[in-house]
């Protein structure tokens, strides 16, 4: 179920429990009293989102040991409603039994896949005269039990879900389980639920260890008398660093607050995540919340990188798309048995960072059999040279390693160098091995292009690509093309091809590529290709995806922000705003533009992480606003400003928050091609950070 970190609307205000609470509730035992709830985000500052590196987390940490159950010994995969659903009609026992249909007739259980799981709104509002549990009638007229018994006879399982609080997260509150651990347990296992996701909505402030090892133990009585084992998902969101304490009550714990659709929430949450390695193992999991591949808010490009990162860091695979309408692109990425080898691997460690910078980053993860499964991914809006070594990412020293690309599905050998030419918001995902076989396969070659992507419509913009020999033996008969869409001219203006290319060397190409007179602005696919030899007559390729941009000139003279077109927009949560607020989840759903009482009627409404792109075609020379945090979010959200021209801050604010007046930000960005406005969390979490571009314009 969600619980949504930046809505004050969502919050649950918390106080210490009465002693007539603890009566009516029927709790016992001794009971600590808390101070008001954290919310997500605030929580998760303690592991940095910005940092985006393993020293966040003490270089002594260790996983401490898990329950001893043989539960989840390889990270849970499978399906729950919430991403695509919430509490919508559809979610019902046809939506289930369709899912658990999909699962075999796509081969989605064979590759691993076994959890079909309910979230929130399956129960009626209230309890029965016996104080049980009642499924709604109209969206399971059979009951759970029913549904349950059809997931089975698939050689599936089914989860369910609950809070760990006197009602669960929906506005329409749901029974909750605090106060009714057992009951709820032995209900949910005669039932046959083989899952349980357990939220945190409205627990009444009491102490968040006692609440969820009280469902751990009601659990294992249930268990005990009917033979279910139940894997049990902590979902407190991360606020009391469940990774510390929560191996011996849980399976698996979610680390940060809930997932959007978009990139700005899936690169938010995977920078919370990622420090926390240390931390996992078998029967013991970081969860940052479920997959949102297939639900529509980003590329396929950027669910592969989503895809791509949840697996290496070892993390729970669930499914959040209705798979009933999702393209054959979606069911190709989460069913990518070669990644998904990389997150189900049995020695259960979560990939580190190994470098981090400007944008690129290495993640490499330790596998059973000794080969490491590397992450080359690039966060930034362009293509970038991700690279690190055999020796970094901890393999041994040997000849040459052979390198196995994930999402090609093709096998090369390498003398060491792991490096790739990576798309915008993209993952190239490798396995390499020191491996004494190496020379069956082909040298690996790394594709690279210089000059920009972006043009306009009827002007011709130069670029050159590289092909660079990586491996150890010389690349026979390699050629090089460049296409893109029909009616495109794409010219060579230097030789592409060259009989033979010697470990180490690289084919540079020049080319010209124009679009035609006339084309919209809009992104375009563009393919740079080489293909080659191994030195005993092995056919080889190599595939580099690039998207040329057509983007129309700025305007003469002085612009508002907002009723420009840009490049692109990612945003923490939500959709960037023109001209208001950003509100909620919703496009539109802000309210005017307002920092510290005082309105303004243009600009931009963001929340951190965001970050809005203009073209400006080397033809403009300043970009002024107003910033600051929008009075929406009351007194929590902290936001630092930063102007970016192509790849250099120009300029930026300290962190505000929402005591401070707007704070006038400009910048010279003269000779640039690009403009990107940049809002960050303030370094403690994207909790309420609402940011204003306000009175933005950009002068040409």
């Amino acid at each position: 179920m969600r619980h949504l970190p930046t809505r004050t609307t969502r919050r649950r205000a918390v106080g210490a429990l009465t002693a007539g609470l603890l009566g009516a509730l029927g709790l016992t035992g001794t009971w600590g009293t808390a101070g008001p709830v954290q919310t997500a985000g605030a929580a998760t500052s303690a592991v940095s989102a910005s940092a985006g590196s393993a020293s966040a987390v003490s270089a002594s940490a260790s996983a401490a040991p898990g329950l001893d159950d043989g539960l989840a010994l390889t990270p849970p995969m499978g399906f729950n409603n919430w991403n695509s659903t919430h509490c919508r009609a559809e979610f019902d026992e046809a939506m289930v039994k369709g899912i658990a249909d999909i699962f075999v007739e796509k081969g989605l259980k064979d590759a691993g896949y076994e959890y079909v799981n309910l979230d929130d709104c399956w129960a009626l509002p209230a309890r029965d005269a016996n104080g049980k549990l009642v499924p709604d009638p109209v969206r399971f007229p059979g009951g759970i039990k029913a549904v349950a018994d059809y997931v089975h006879a698939k050689g599936l399982k089914l989860g369910i879900y609950t809070s760990a609080g006197t009602k669960t997260c929906n506005d329409a509150g749901f029974p909750g389980a605090l106060g009714h651990e057992y009951s709820d347990a032995q209900q949910f296992a005669d039932w046959g639920v083989d899952y349980l996701k357990y939220d945190n909505c409205n627990n009444q402030g009491v102490d968040a260890k006692l609440r969820y090892t009280t469902m751990r133990d009601a659990l294992k009585a249930a268990s005990e008398t009917t033979g279910r084992p139940i894997v049990y998902s902590i979902c407190e969101w991360g606020e009391n660093k469940p990774w510390e304490w929560a191996a011996d009550v849980g399976h698996l714990w979610r680390t940060t607050g809930d997932i959007s659709d978009n990139w700005g929430s899936m690169l938010s949450i995977m920078k919370q995540n990622l420090p926390l390695a240390p931390y996992a193992g078998p029967g013991r999991w970081n969860d940052p919340d479920m997959l949102e591949v297939g639900n529509g808010g980003m590329t396929d490009t950027e669910y592969r990188t989503h895809f791509s990162m949840w697996s290496v860091m070892a993390a729970p695979l669930l499914i959040g798309s209705d798979l009933r309408s999702v393209s054959d692109e979606t069911f190709d990425i989460i069913g990518n048995k070669e990644v998904i080898a990389v997150d189900q691997d049995p020695l259960g460690k979560q990939g580190a960072v190994v470098s981090s910078e400007g944008g690129r980053w290495v993640v490499a993860k330790e596998m059973k059999d000794g080969s490491r499964a590397v992450a080359l991914f690039n966060e930034t809006g362009s293509p970038q040279r991700v690279a690190t070594s055999a020796k970094a990412v901890g393999l041994p020293e040997a000849d040459a390693y052979t390198l196995r690309d994930l999402w090609q599905h093709r096998s090369y050998h390498t003398a060491g160098t792991i490096s790739a030419t990576v798309p915008a918001h993209g993952t190239v995902l490798v396995r390499v091995s020191a491996d004494g076989r190496w020379a069956v396969h082909p040298p690996a070659v790394e594709l690279g292009v210089d000059g920009s992507t972006l043009t306009e419509a009827g002007r011709a913009t130069a670029l050159t690509t590289s092909v660079t020999d990586l491996g150890r033996t010389s690349a026979k008969r390699v050629s090089v093309s460049l296409s893109g869409p029909e009616g495109w001219r794409v010219r060579a203006t230097s030789p592409t091809t060259v009989g033979s290319l010697p470990a180490g060397r690289a084919l540079r190409t020049g080319w010209t590529v124009t679009a035609p007179a006339g084309t919209p602005a809009g992104s375009y696919d563009v393919t740079l290709k080489a293909a080659y030899r191994s030195p005993s007559g092995v056919r080889a390729e190599s595939v580099l995806p690039l998207t040329a941009t057509v983007a129309v000139a700025p305007p003469s003279g002085t612009s508002d922000l907002g009723r420009l077109p840009w490049l692109s927009a990612s945003n923490g949560w939500g959709p960037v705003e023109r001209d208001t607020s950003n509100g909620e989840s919703a496009a539109g759903d802000g309210g005017p533009l307002t920092i510290n009482g005082v309105v303004y009627a243009t600009g931009l409404g963001v929340h951190a992480e965001s970050a809005v792109e203009y073209y400006t075609g080397e033809a403009c020379e300043t970009v002024s606003a107003q910033v600051g945090v929008d009075d929406e979010e009351g007194a929590d959200g902290s936001v630092a400003f930063e102007i970016w021209a192509d790849g250099t801050k120009v300029a930026s604010t300290g962190v505000l928050t929402n005591a401070d007046a707007a704070v006038g930000l400009s910048a010279d960005v003269r000779g640039a091609e690009v403009v990107r406005l940049v809002a960050t969390d303030g370094g403690d979490g994207i909790t309420s950070d609402h940011g204003d571009w306000a009175s933005a314009q950009l002068a040409c």
